[in-house]
């Protein structure tokens, strides 16, 4: 069966939900799932039970508990409201254990997709390590290229690039009509984290 690139993108809920439901289905399938997350420390409620669901899966987390912000930004401001221990840094100025932690995450995902050896690879926040420039264009479309042909890739985060959704053979955007966290309401765990 012939694999696709799907992004899940956009200001609204769900991008993260979204490639974990895909995940489940194709493990429901019998289908080997590589699923690696950027960005995100392993304070996040999947991974209390993603790990145990299959020996299909593979969980891998290449991130800190921070985020990359602009001070004052809005985004900065949204992380604030969600609750939790974030560090903000300034967008181009991470550290550099950061910047190797991506780096190698990005390196295990090229291999994974190029490999065929998973049905299914998720990059989960890829799109936010690339905006924030922890990688560049041209190694994630260097990845893209390498998949294999029967390989599924799935990339999440907001602020998908022009140059990605072309490249893409599916993109959906999640867009935010109402969210309570506007009213004050922190993240939830088991709901948001």
């Amino acid at each position: 069966m012939k694999g696709y690139v799907q992004v899940y993108t956009g200001d609204g809920k769900g991008k993260t939900t979204a490639a974990i439901g895909i995940a489940m289905r194709a493990l429901g399938a019998g289908k080997k799932v590589l699923f690696l997350q950027f960005m995100k420390a392993k304070s996040y409620s999947e991974h209390n039970i993603l790990p145990g669901i299959s020996p299909n899966l593979t969980l891998e987390t290449f991130g800190k508990p921070f985020f990359v912000a602009k001070p004052g930004s809005a985004f900065a401001e949204e992380l604030k409201k969600m609750g939790g221990d974030y560090m903000i840094f300034e967008p181009g100025n991470p550290p550099q254990e950061y910047l190797d932690l991506v780096a190698k995450g990005v390196e295990k995902a090229k291999k994974a997709v190029s490999s065929g050896e998973y049905d299914l690879v998720v990059l989960d926040e890829i799109n936010c390590a690339l905006f924030f420039g922890l990688i560049k264009w041209e190694t994630l479309l260097d990845l893209i290229d390498s998949k294999a042909e029967n390989t599924e890739l799935i990339l999440t985060g907001r602020g998908a690039t022009s140059e990605l959704i072309a490249r893409a053979d599916l993109v959906t955007e999640m867009r935010e009509i109402k969210h309570y966290y506007a009213q004050g309401v922190p993240a939830r765990k088991g709901i948001e984290n």
